[in-house]
């Protein structure tokens, strides 16, 4: 950006390379009796965070963007994502969807709706203490998610890891990828993403099988 905006005449970046035999990061994936000690170590609205990331694939920026008319009994409708501090748009096409929720999770939803101060359509799902803003992800992690993952020996979760896993583990149930693809907000392969759609309820019932396989409330 400084290069193309004339603020420096070259652009440094361009000397980089990455040898061959760099390392690359290990991407680590929760195994299921690991999800289950990650969600028994949080409190309801944690919980309710971690699942949406866990179970239902949402990003951090999505999930601290709901709003109560977006999140349902069934499903969570994803049009606004939260970068930073700003309110925007979704990541890209496919981000902008409907996220299937299982049926177990209806009970937390409630649960965290009937603690609401606020829980008029309009009203963040996940507000900051002035419930004029979403919480922002680093303070939620940082003081109330993250300390609790670290107590139960899982401090080196984090929201990219949750996502992982929840393509890890539709994979391994033999979900159809582009159930996962769709869920998740990815591409697949682009003629399958302009030709096909998968249908809401078929996402319903893979969730929901992710759900009973770890056997949790």
């Amino acid at each position: 950006m400084a290069s193309s905006e004339g603020i420096i005449s070259r652009n440094p970046a361009d000397l980089l390379f990455t040898p061959r035999e760099a390392k690359t990061a290990v991407r680590r994936v929760m195994n299921l009796e690991e999800v289950r000690k990650c969600l028994m170590a949080l409190d309801l609205r944690e919980r309710l965070i971690v699942k949406l990331a866990l179970l239902a694939g949402m990003r951090p920026g999505e999930i601290f963007a709901l709003t109560w008319k977006r999140l349902h009994d069934d499903r969570a409708e994803i049009v606004q994502r939260i970068y930073q501090t700003d309110i925007d748009t979704p990541k890209s096409k496919q981000s902008e969807r409907t996220a299937a929720l299982p049926e177990r999770m209806r009970a937390d939803v409630e649960a965290w709706r009937a603690n609401a101060i606020n829980a008029n359509a309009d009203a963040w799902v996940f507000p900051s203490e002035t419930l004029k803003t979403p919480i922002t992800k680093d303070n939620c992690w940082r003081r109330s998610i993250y300390p609790k993952l670290a107590a139960a020996g899982l401090s080196w979760v984090t929201f990219q890891v949750m996502r992982r896993t929840h393509s890890s583990l539709m994979k391994g149930l033999g979900v159809d990828g582009k159930l996962v693809a769709d869920q998740l907000g990815h591409t697949l392969d682009v003629n399958q993403n302009v030709y096909t759609q998968s249908a809401l309820a078929d996402r319903q019932a893979a969730v929901n099988r992710l759900e009973k396989s770890l056997l949790i409330h």
